[in-house]
């Protein structure tokens, strides 16, 4: 018996023999960074050594990428600057046309004041005169009746009057008082018709009151008598 049990312990060491045999060996690695002997930086395996020249390469071309970026950076601040101030220039003009229309319109408006002012003043003007013109009237009135009966042939009251009527013709008043001329309703005013020889259309055949106009405008009209045709 006890043969065969030193037979198994040595089947088994040879088995374990076998087993440890084809297990692989345990590789050791060293990842630090600095060789404990010489004392100089290490290199990872397989990671190459970095050739001459490449490692200043290497710093400026971090350099290159933040110089592009600030290029690129300024140019945007640059493009955003133009584009701001051609906006505020927009704005700008939009507000000088704004003004310039609104000039435009207080000086359109401005004109048309001083031209409604000035035709105001100009048609009150001619209101007065025509107040004092009618309020004259009469007055002419009397004279013509004097001088109808031979009072004003002479002395100072015929130069008053001569002055007078002056004055006002001046003013712009016209005597509507001629006889022999056609009749006209616009300016005559007929009192009496009678049959006239030798006439083809009514005609004044006696002014029997002057009328009077100024401006082209009738303040009264003259009182007549009409022959017609027969």
């Amino acid at each position: 018996m006890a043969p065969h049990h030193g037979n198994e312990h040595e089947h088994e060491h040879e088995r374990q023999r076998e087993a440890d045999s084809d297990r692989p060996e345990p590789v050791i690695r060293d990842h630090r960074k600095v060789d404990p002997v010489t004392g100089k930086a290490r290199h990872a395996e397989g990671e190459e050594r970095p050739a001459e020249g490449a490692e200043h390469h290497e710093d400026i071309r971090p350099v290159d990428e933040a110089h592009d970026s600030g290029d690129a950076l300024a140019q945007a601040e640059q493009i955003l600057s133009e584009a701001a101030a051609g906006a505020e220039a927009a704005a700008h003009d939009a507000v000088i046309a704004e003004l310039r229309e609104d000039l435009l319109r207080l000086q359109a408006e401005y004109v048309n004041y001083r031209r409604r002012v000035e035709r105001d003043r100009a048609v009150a003007g001619e209101v007065a005169v025509v107040g004092v013109l009618n309020s004259l009237l009469p007055v002419l009135d009397d004279i013509d009746a004097a001088r109808a009966h031979g009072d004003l042939a002479e002395g100072p009251f015929a130069a008053i009057a001569s002055k007078l009527e002056q004055a006002l013709k001046a003013h712009g008043l016209e005597r509507i008082g001629e006889a022999g001329v056609e009749f006209d309703p616009n300016i005559h005013e007929a009192l009496m018709q009678q049959p006239g020889e030798g006439i083809q259309v009514d005609t004044v055949q006696q002014v029997l009151r002057s009328g009077y106009r100024t401006q082209g405008r009738v303040l009264r009209a003259a009182q007549v008598i009409v022959a017609t045709p027969q």
